[in-house]
């Protein structure tokens, strides 16, 4: 009998004669604090990720890609790395061609190792989705995948994140129940509530220490 069955098999002897106790979760506790009428949702998400020196911009959901044009401009950036595989990142590369945009655009679509120091080093700027965002703490999710690695948000020194004002819900439990994370979790999900700081360092506060110096959410409203 191997080491991890004679303490499986211990534990269990444990929890001989004994009953689990009851579930005592009360689901108020969790979510009747934090609820909000729905039109006050974008306002209150705006106002906390504001405080902690996000840009957030409120627009119709065909202006996006003109948007993003206007930021990396206004920045004079010369890159935005993309997803090509997701439907953002196809509507981006159209509206891009059509208008002949000068910024390039980079598509994340091989391998880590084959362009790391270009990934890691020359980078302006990248564009994700999210899968919503809570408006109780200020917090976008993200969901990292195949099309969009968690990279893609981590390293370029500005992150543009785009977020349907649909998908913003009132809390974190809420947004669980609603997206039914229970069937299956990503292996790195993340809250974001503004572009990356510390004060480790003197208590001097300090941005894109571990991450993106600038976040600048686009929030989609709904045609």
């Amino acid at each position: 009998m191997s080491a991890r069955d004679n303490i499986l098999n211990k534990l269990r002897a444990g929890l001989a004669g004994t009953t689990p106790r009851p579930d005592q979760f009360d689901e108020a506790l969790v979510t009747e604090p934090w609820q909000y009428a729905p039109e006050d949702r974008v306002q209150r998400l705006r106002s906390l990720m504001e405080a902690v020196h996000t840009e957030v911009y409120t627009l119709a959901a065909a202006n996006w890609p003109a948007k993003v044009q206007e930021l990396l401009d206004s920045r004079k950036l010369s890159n935005l790395l993309y997803a090509p595989g997701t439907e953002h990142g196809q509507q981006l590369a159209e509206f891009w061609a059509q208008v002949a945009a000068e910024p390039n655009l980079l598509a994340y679509d091989r391998p880590i190792e084959e362009w790391k120091e270009e990934l890691f080093w020359q980078v302006d700027a990248s564009i994700t989705s999210t899968a919503g965002a809570i408006a109780a703490t200020g917090s976008l999710v993200l969901w990292p995948d195949r099309d969009e690695p968690r990279l893609m948000s981590l390293l370029p020194p500005l992150h543009i994140a785009l977020l349907k004002a649909s998908e913003i819900e009132d809390n974190l439990y809420g947004m669980m129940q609603k997206q039914n994370w229970s069937a299956g979790l990503p292996t790195n999900l993340l809250l974001v509530s503004g572009p990356s700081k510390t004060a480790d360092i003197e208590q001097v506060l300090a941005y894109g220490a571990h991450g993106p110096k600038e976040l600048v959410v686009l929030i989609l409203e709904d045609a």
